[in-house]
């Protein structure tokens, strides 16, 4: 990677003030001239060095810099805001060190499991390495976008979209809809390391839009409804069958009603009922007994 070479510029109002003096003694030496012809010799030349020397200007703004060369060869960056003159013959290049936002498309990848998902990400980078973003990529902003389009795809690959069904599923593993901020790191990681490279530095990197692709999002959305329906019912029962144990051991612990197996058995049937049922329970007057009539 190319290194940068800092650099300072001379003073731009001293240069002003000497160019300024040249432009104006040059016509009077002229003038003058007229009488001693011999300084036509110093007017001429003094008036084309002023006009070269005007190309020697340049204002830097806050977070700006100006990249130097020489016919060629790398001379230097001048990073300090200000006004300066350097060499007129250095061919001069400003680049933004503004943090740059990188908003990526909508990418279609398959995640650790195949299913294809829908992802995008923003990044917020910028320059670090004038000479590198200028001399080794040959486009820095194209570089760039390339890039984070690689390390989304390959971060799609390595996480799964959501954990898996079933009771033997990982829920410990890292998920790319549940671990955002694992997920984030670890993609402001893989930049870091791709960009550095071009001198660019990233300083944050997020999703900000992540989905099922709309061919199997709706088959996705049924599971996982279905899921929350199973892990609802879960609870419901678990919450019934605690209620009807607490229920049969007080009656039982307070003496308030001896009861046989088979009218425990209708007490916890209708207990369990009561719990679990999606509608509202209707009392049922029993005229008769348990066992008939």
């Amino acid at each position: 990677m190319t290194q940068e070479k800092h650099i300072v510029g001379g003073s731009g109002w001293f240069h002003l003030c000497l160019t300024i003096g040249m432009l104006i003694a040059a016509p009077i030496i002229f003038v003058v001239s007229v009488a001693v012809p011999i300084l036509f010799l110093i007017a001429i030349p003094m008036f084309l060095v002023a006009l070269i020397w005007c190309n020697g200007f340049f204002t830097i703004q806050p977070n700006e810099s100006c990249l130097m060369t020489f016919f060629g060869p790398y001379m230097g960056t001048v990073r300090q805001a200000g006004f300066y003159w350097v060499n007129p013959f250095y061919s001069k290049r400003k680049i933004s060190l503004r943090a740059q936002n990188l908003e990526g498309s909508k990418l279609k990848v398959n995640d650790k499991r195949g299913n294809p998902i829908e992802i995008a990400v923003v990044i917020v980078w910028r320059v670090d390495n004038t000479a590198a973003a200028s001399f080794d990529v040959q486009n820095v902003e194209k570089y760039v976008h390339i890039q984070s389009e690689s390390a989304v795809r390959h971060l799609a690959g390595a996480y799964a979209y959501d954990h898996g069904s079933g009771d033997d599923a990982d829920r410990t593993e890292l998920t790319l809809r549940e671990s955002t901020e694992e997920v984030a790191a670890t993609l402001l990681a893989e930049l870091r390391e791709r960009l550095h490279k071009a001198g660019v530095e990233v300083d944050e990197a997020r999703i900000t839009h992540l989905a099922y692709a709309p061919e199997i999002a709706s088959v996705m959305l049924r599971r996982q409804q279905a899921e929350a329906i199973i892990a609802a019912r879960q609870k419901i029962v678990h919450g019934a069958v605690s209620m009807v144990e607490m229920a049969l051991n007080e009656l039982s612990e307070k003496n308030i009603v001896e009861l046989d197996p088979e009218r425990k058995a209708a007490m916890v049937n209708n207990l369990l009922v009561i719990l679990c049922g999606e509608s509202e329970a209707r009392p049922v007057l029993n005229a008769g007994t348990l066992y008939g009539g």
